[in-house]
């Protein structure tokens, strides 16, 4: 998903979207894995999750006990309410409604652990209705003017019973927080047992103390027998109304390949959302 600013509290997002439903031509998703299940994968994927859930909450205890010996951790968190979860260029939940949370916990030298939670919807149903996004990874300054985030994501859909869950590096370096470069990449791509190799440069320009734009073109390119490689982008106008609140609306459009390996869920929409932080 598009990088999510550093996590600095509350966020409330209320988001409408406009868009064409598009016949299937290919049923592939995220969470698609081509030719089935063996009850093998499933089993293995499933000891696979738990212990990156196992992981994830160690990870998490040990920053906070590195955190209260050295008095530096820091927690913050997120929640949402949203219309549509759009991610990478198509919709998570078909359009409808989805609730969000998050929380992250950071210690001084620069390294954290986050968790992620969404509502999600995909056809065909793989019976899939949540995501966790579980990370652990670094991020901070390299000089005055340029930032690094490094990091390993697992995605994790619980109660499946298949193997959806996969995990992904992700790099992103910015600059004046003004532009940013996201390079990502995994082995199984989408869960779809391929590689496949992220990348996304956006811009954020600054109109006023309360009003700015951002933009971002993302590109993925999968392996062929997956799927076609597709292009994104996104343009977001961002009001600030208090120091914790803001009101944002954003135009998402992706090419013809996205739409065919996403049928009904890419393609040209908005939203509105109302964010907050804590």
């Amino acid at each position: 998903m598009i990088p999510r600013p550093p996590q600095r509290g509350f966020t409330l997002n209320l988001r409408w979207y406009g868009g064409i439903a598009i016949e299937p031509l290919r049923p592939c998703h995220r969470h698609c894995r081509p030719g089935g299940q063996t009850a093998i994968d499933e089993e293995v994927s499933a000891v696979k999750s738990k212990g990156m859930i196992v992981a994830s909450a160690a990870a998490l205890a040990g920053l906070l006990y590195a955190g209260s010996v050295q008095a530096q951790v820091q927690v913050s968190g997120t929640a949402a309410l949203t219309s549509d979860y759009v991610w990478r260029g198509s919709s998570q939940s078909e359009g409808d409604p989805a609730a969000q949370v998050g929380a992250k916990v950071t210690v001084g030298s620069g390294w954290y652990a986050s968790a992620w939670g969404s509502n999600v919807s995909f056809t065909p149903d793989s019976g899939a209705r949540s995501e966790f996004d579980l990370v652990a990874g670094w991020s901070g300054a390299l000089s005055p003017d340029w930032s690094l985030d490094a990091n390993l994501t697992r995605y994790v859909y619980p109660g499946t019973g298949r193997a959806l869950d996969w995990t992904e590096f992700n790099a992103t370096t910015t600059w004046k927080q003004r532009a940013w470069l996201q390079v990502a990449h995994s082995n199984d791509a989408l869960a779809g047992g391929r590689r496949g190799t992220y990348a996304q440069l956006g811009v954020q320009v600054p109109l006023n103390e309360r009003m700015r734009l951002e933009a971002a073109v993302g590109q993925y390119w999968l392996a062929a027998a997956q799927g076609p490689d597709y292009l994104h982008g996104q343009l977001s106008a961002i009001a600030t109304l208090t120091p914790a609140w803001e009101l944002r609306a954003t135009v998402h459009d992706t090419d013809s390949a996205a739409k065919r390996l996403f049928p009904g869920n890419a393609g040209g929409r908005w939203e509105l959302a109302l964010q907050g932080s804590f």
